[in-house]
Order: structure tokens, then sequence, then C-alpha cells
């Protein structure tokens, strides 16, 4: 199934699924434990609010159904879920496109370089230099993590993290290379970046690509 016709796409979703396939029955309220006992806040966007919601949602598409409903003493009840084979063949599929098939996600900080042109060059480089250092901060505390973590638990359910890790250098690498070349101003452009500042209109040379892109 192409991701663009899924009835579902919330990773959330897609966790759920997971943990159903590995010990079905479980009731949301477990599924929201083990996912915050294993970390997968970290790699995983998780409402723990809307859980409940996401789960009504594979049922009401067919992935899971209702196992059983348990109550203990005075405690409310509780609807345990189970994993449908249209549950589990969904799961397969959707792993399947997600790991083969690449997909711009639009980073928030990709966002800000495109724009970044707005903030005057030297304000710029040192938003980025105090970036840099709390990116550094968050790679030494993946780094320990890992270092630690992999004691006792093995690699291949760590990769997550060690992914993490590994995109956290390259920003930091990246970052300082652009910084080096704005503080050396061999940067393109920089010069016209200046200048609009300074005088508060845009450089010709960018204003006439402006033009030929519509003229295109």
């Amino acid at each position: 199934m192409a991701v663009g016709r899924r009835k579902l796409r919330n990773p959330l979703a897609l966790a759920v699924l997971v943990l159903l396939a590995e010990r079905s029955p479980m009731h949301p309220y477990e599924i929201a434990q083990t996912l915050r006992r294993r970390g997968k806040e970290y790699s995983i966007k998780i409402n723990y609010g809307s859980l409940y919601t996401v789960v009504q949602n594979l049922e009401k598409h067919g992935f899971v159904e209702v196992a059983d409903v348990q109550r203990e003493g005075n405690r409310p009840e509780r609807t345990r879920y189970a994993l449908t084979p249209e549950g589990r063949e969904e799961m397969l599929d959707w792993m399947a496109d997600i790991v083969a098939v690449p997909v711009h996600e639009f980073p928030i900080f990709e966002t800000a370089l495109c724009l970044m042109g707005i903030l005057p060059p030297d304000d710029v480089a040192e938003l980025l230099e105090q970036r840099v250092s709390t990116m550094e901060v968050r790679a030494a505390g993946l780094r320990g993590a890992l270092l630690k973590l992999t004691e006792t638990i093995p690699r291949v359910l760590l990769v997550e993290t060690e992914y993490q890790l590994h995109m956290v250098d390259a920003e930091i690498q990246w970052v300082r290379g652009f910084l080096k070349e704005m503080a050396e101003g061999t940067l393109d452009g920089l010069d016209g970046w200046r200048g609009w500042h300074a005088t508060g209109r845009l450089p010709e040379e960018w204003e006439r690509l402006e033009e030929a892109d519509t003229d295109g």
C-alpha cells in the first residue's frame, strides 16, 4: 500500500501495532508504560493523552480488536486489545515503506536555514554557536548513554539512539564548517547579505535572480 493512501499515518499508531505484534492482548495504559519504559518517547512523538484515540482509530479500521475487558477490585474496567490479521498486514507493509522509501520531512532547522537571511550575519553566527554548544551537550549525553546501555543491551535494540548520535554529530560538523566560512569571509553571498542589512535593500544580484525566475 502506498504511503499516501494509508488510512492512518500517525507513527504512534504504528508503534501500537508493533507492540501488539510482540504481545497481545494489551490495554492502552500498558502500551504507554511499555513505550515509556523503553525510552521510545525520544524517537516517537508520543502524546499519551491521545493514545486511547489512536487505539480507537485502529479498531475502527479493523487493525485491532477488543480481546477482553478486565476489572480488578474497585478499579475502572480496562479494555485489552489484540492485533488482527489485517493489522499485522498493515504493520508489515507500513514498516517496509518507511524503511525503504526516503521521505522529505521538512525539519524545522532546515526551515530556519532557508529563511535566515532576514537576520544579520553576525546574529546568525552567534545563534549557530549557541546551537552547536547545545548539540555538543546532547551528543555527549547520547554517547554516554550508548556506552552504558551497550553493556547490557544488544546493539540491535539501540540503533535509533546510535542513529540520533550520528545525525547530531553530522549537524555539528556542518554548522562548524559553515561558521568557519562566515568567519573567514569565504561564504559566497556574504557581502550581499551584509549589504542588505546595512542598506535595507536586497542586493541587485539577488533581485536579478528573482526576475530570472519570474521570466522563466
